[in-house]
């Protein structure tokens, strides 16, 4: 699947299909296309999947072909439907994914976006048109409409846990609530699987009280990432995916690997993971904070 590289000259990006692994050797970088780069990996190889796939219509990386440009948001559920059947055959029978995937709007007829001084990465050069079925100003429900889909493929949907940002960004709307949450769906290749329910209870709240079973509303801040990424999702919600969803030595994939938070967290927790990232750009940022280990 390409060149292993110990390390790339700073000034240098990776270019596609290059293995870059970290000097823990727990995690390696592959540029590349994920709907390209899984074929290159055995049946079961991994025992679980943690990822964030572009979400439709919000970002423009600037690279032909990317996922989450698409002008019908039905191509964009029927590609990811596509490599998630991918992810599905190099899971583990007892393997799960962990899914985060947030909404969008309708464009309203806007056919691109300038840039915001509070988020850079809001500019846009292209939007996409107002699906059919649908108003402007509408809310798409791209989250619910992946996961049925998904569903129908032959995953097993187990879970939608909603991820509330005590932080969230705030919005300057005034006809409707500001959105603070964004889904995160447990999916699993088989009706039995490793689900680790007591790495992750909820604590205590006194002494007097048992430790209960994790619910459904996670409650995790938001984390500012300094580099130029700007979709990282916190560690700690990584963090809680992994000790559930993984055991000390089974290997984590991550195949929209963005700014590495997925590696960082397995790094950390014992597990060795693979990212695969289309952008060169972003490769080399997740390889920079690898090797600073945060």
């Amino acid at each position: 699947m390409g060149e292993v590289l110990d390390l790339f000259p700073e000034d240098s990006a990776p270019s596609a299909n290059q293995n870059l692994p970290n000097p823990k050797n727990l995690c390696e970088i592959i540029v590349g296309d994920a709907r390209n780069v899984l074929t290159g990996f055995p049946d079961g190889h991994f025992q679980c999947v943690i990822t964030s796939p572009p979400y439709w219509g919000l970002r423009d990386y600037g690279i032909a072909g990317q996922i989450g440009a698409e002008t019908d948001v039905n191509d964009y559920l029927q590609d990811l439907v596509r490599l998630f059947a991918e992810v599905r055959r190099v899971l583990a029978d007892d393997g799960v994914l962990w899914l985060n995937i947030g909404d969008s709007y309708t464009s309203g007829g806007r056919t691109w976006r300038d840039a915001d001084d509070k988020n850079k990465g809001r500019a846009m050069e292209y939007r996409a048109p107002t699906p059919v079925g649908l108003k402007p100003k509408d809310l798409i429900g791209v989250p619910w409409r992946l996961a049925l889909a998904l569903q129908s493929a032959g995953w097993y949907l187990r879970s939608d846990i909603v991820w509330n940002k005590p932080n969230c960004q705030p919005e300057s709307v005034k006809d409707r609530p500001t959105r603070s949450h964004e889904y995160l769906f447990l999916l699993t290749k088989s009706e039995r699987y490793f689900y680790d329910w007591a790495a992750i209870q909820e604590p205590a709240q006194d002494r007097s009280q048992r430790a209960k079973n994790r619910r459904s509303v996670w409650n995790v801040n938001t984390e500012p990432y300094p580099g130029s990424h700007f979709a990282v999702y916190p560690r700690a919600l990584i963090r809680l995916c992994v000790m559930a969803g993984s055991r000390p030595g089974d290997r984590v994939l991550d195949p929209f690997f963005g700014s590495g938070t997925t590696g960082v967290v397995c790094n950390e927790l014992g597990r060795p993971s693979t990212g695969i990232e289309l952008k060169p750009e972003y490769a080399s940022l997740a390889r920079e904070r690898l090797l600073k280990g945060r």
